[in-house]
């Protein structure tokens, strides 16, 4: 849909939005609203977002699950998307694995296909080292399990500064932040039109005007004892299901340390890497798809 003027941007905006909330659903998590979005029936796959997205994000992967047999079910953590932003709430990493184990309880999901991307990793791959039992599989998307010794990229690094934070993202626009989510997440842009990155930063700020989003961002756990957690729970020796790495080889926020980090973790020595950026999801939706398919096939044909 092209955009002219400030009327059409508006327009094309809103209805982005408005297709993506008539997508799915609100439901409650222990007294906080949320939102997700799910299509297909079978086994569940549960696809994780991280920051500063929202289940919007996998909006074109959902149909492609679903085409293979699958339940696709894509959810928002609280402070994010359509979810609520409580101002007492835990926007940790540990509060947000909570929060994952509870929406899926609230959702009816004993055991899932389980995929993470961005600080969705940390955080969905705590709740699967606490309930191993629940987890079929594991899909590691351009992420970071080294949280040690990880740094926010450059882009993201303001909105952890108190003061500097709430300045950075009040001033910056719909189109500074387009230019800016292609530069380090679309490697192809005609894949995602203008007006679908305006949703994504119109989603971010809602009526709190991101002010959780800023809780959540200095809310890292960068610590020992979280990557011990990590690292213990997710080796190859210790986990009981198969895990992948499905990585954007282009990715300038999570280049190949984090990926290599994620590999020696996870024990994986093939990665499938794709001609992508950041948000592999906008561009790699069908490689995406794909992959998940065919690890949970793969899963299922031995038995589990």
């Amino acid at each position: 849909m092209p955009i002219q003027d400030d009327g059409d941007v508006q327009a094309a905006t809103s209805e982005v939005i408005d297709a993506h909330r008539r997508a799915g659903y609100l439901f409650d998590v222990d007294g906080v609203g949320s939102f997700v979005r799910e299509e297909g029936s079978g086994p569940a796959v549960v696809l994780l977002h991280g920051v500063p997205s929202s289940s919007f994000l996998y909006r074109k992967v959902l149909p492609l699950l679903s085409a293979e047999g699958l339940r696709g079910v894509a959810f928002d953590f609280p402070g994010l998307g359509l979810a609520e932003r409580p101002d007492d709430y835990d926007y940790s990493w540990s509060g947000l694995a909570r929060f994952t184990g509870e929406a899926l309880d609230a959702l009816g999901i004993e055991r899932c296909h389980l995929v993470v991307h961005d600080i969705g990793g940390p955080i969905g791959c705590e709740w699967a080292v606490r309930h191993p039992d629940r987890v079929l599989s594991l899909t590691a998307l351009n992420t970071m399990l080294d949280v040690a010794t990880f740094r926010r990229p450059w882009s993201m690094q303001p909105f952890a500064i108190r003061g500097v934070g709430e300045v950075y993202l009040r001033t910056m626009t719909r189109f500074a932040f387009s230019e800016l989510f292609y530069l380090q997440g679309v490697r192809d842009r005609s894949a995602t039109p203008r007006e679908e990155v305006y949703a994504y930063v119109d989603l971010l700020k809602r009526e709190d005007a991101g002010r959780a989003f800023l809780r959540i961002m200095r809310g890292f756990e960068r610590t020992e004892e979280k990557q011990r957690l990590l690292w213990d729970g997710l080796a190859p020796g210790r986990r009981a299901f198969p895990a992948q790495v499905v990585w954007g080889a282009e990715d300038p926020a999570l280049g190949e340390k984090r990926r290599l980090a994620v590999q020696r973790v996870l024990g994986i020595d093939d990665p499938i890497l794709l001609p992508a950026k950041h948000f592999l999801q906008e561009d790699q939706a069908a490689a995406i798809a794909g992959a998940i398919a065919a690890l949970a096939k793969r899963d299922y044909a031995r038995g589990s």
